[in-house]
Formats: structure tokens, C-alpha cells, sequence
């Protein structure tokens, strides 16, 4: 404690600022890379309508974005302390790194969304693609048959239907016409 008591007042309270917030920073490093932290500061810390309607990709206040100011504003504060004799443009330059910290996680975050891919199916997306009977679908929407569709390189097994004049046969390539009823594949013989 004789370090701090040894400081200039401004030098100490950058001090302050900088070691809980340093600390914080490093066991949110920690929990986000082993999985135990349960957000990426995409969302906001309290319930508010910041966003106006518009679909941010993060919400500006929130306690990481907090973190990451008060770690550049007085990591920055310190650096420069005996080299800047202003107290005006030292504070002016750690805000604006401070800020810098806060944007430079946005971008990060951005280019790491950008990397994320919805691979749920959704049966609409297989509309025109060729899929292959799996189990006879019988003539004229008489009865149900099987087929197998491969979408984002899983295979699906999906009910069939055809409106032609004669069964399709197991092993027969079809084209997908269209989805009845929202899980019936009305199929067409290549």
C-alpha cells in the first residue's frame, strides 16, 4: 500500500480504475473461452429499448463494453502520465482510447457474427432440389411414400406425395414440386 500512498492523486485513482477492471477483464477472457459465460455483450445489462427499432449488433451499455473503456481509459492514463504534462489532453487521450477499446470489440464482434450459419432445416428449402424414394410412393396422392433429401450435407427422410399416373418406384430420382400442409413433399419423377 506504501505504492499508492506514494502517487499523485491522478496517478493513483488511474491505478484504481485499472487493476479491479484489468481483473474483471481477465475472468471474463477466462469464462467466455472455457463456455461458462452465458453472453458475448451482444445484449444490454438492464431492460431498456436502446436500439430505437434498429437491429444493433450489441447493445453500447453493457458492463463488458464498461470494462473495456475503463481498461484502455486508465491502462492509457498510466502509460502516458509522465510523458503528458496536460492533465486536459492526457484525459482527452484516454477517453479516445477508451472509446477505441469499446469500438475495436464491436468490430471484432461483427466479423465473428459474420462466421456464424444457421444450418436448421426448414422445410421450404427444399423446394426444387432433387431428392431420392426411399420407400414407393404410390400413384395419384393415393398414399404416402419416403424420401431422402440432402440438405446443408445432412440427409433428411421426408412423407411424399406425386400427382403422376404411376408409383415411383425405391431408388428413382425426383425433383420436390412443392410442400402440402407444411411437412408433405409433392414430388416428380426426373
Amino acid at each position: 500500500m506504501e505504492f499508492f500512498e506514494n502517487l499523485e492523486p491522478m496517478l493513483r485513482v488511474l491505478w484504481l480504475i485499472a487493476i479491479p477492471a484489468s481483473i474483471i477483464f481477465i475472468i471474463q477472457s477466462i469464462m467466455t473461452f472455457t463456455g461458462t459465460d452465458s453472453t458475448d455483450g451482444l445484449d444490454a445489462d438492464f431492460d431498456g429499448n436502446l436500439d430505437g427499432g434498429h437491429d444493433a449488433p450489441f447493445q453500447l451499455f453493457s458492463f463488458r463494453n464498461l470494462i473495456h473503456f475503463l481498461l484502455g481509459f486508465s491502462w492509457t492514463g498510466i502509460s502516458f502520465f509522465h510523458t503528458i504534462s496536460s492533465f486536459a489532453l492526457l484525459t482527452l487521450l484516454s477517453v479516445v482510447v477508451g472509446i477505441a477499446f469499446v469500438a475495436m470489440f464491436f468490430l471484432i464482434i461483427r466479423q465473428i457474427q459474420k462466421l456464424a450459419e444457421d444450418n436448421s432445416f426448414r422445410i421450404e428449402r427444399i423446394v426444387n432440389k432433387t431428392a431420392e424414394v426411399y420407400l414407393t410412393i404410390p400413384a395419384g396422392k393415393s398414399g404416402k411414400g419416403k424420401i431422402q433429401v440432402s440438405v446443408n450435407g445432412a440427409f433428411h427422410e421426408l412423407a411424399a406425395v406425386t400427382d403422376e399416373e404411376n408409383s415411383i418406384l425405391t431408388g428413382t430420382l425426383v425433383r420436390i414440386i412443392r410442400i402440402e400442409d407444411g411437412h408433405l413433399a409433392l414430388v416428380q419423377k426426373l
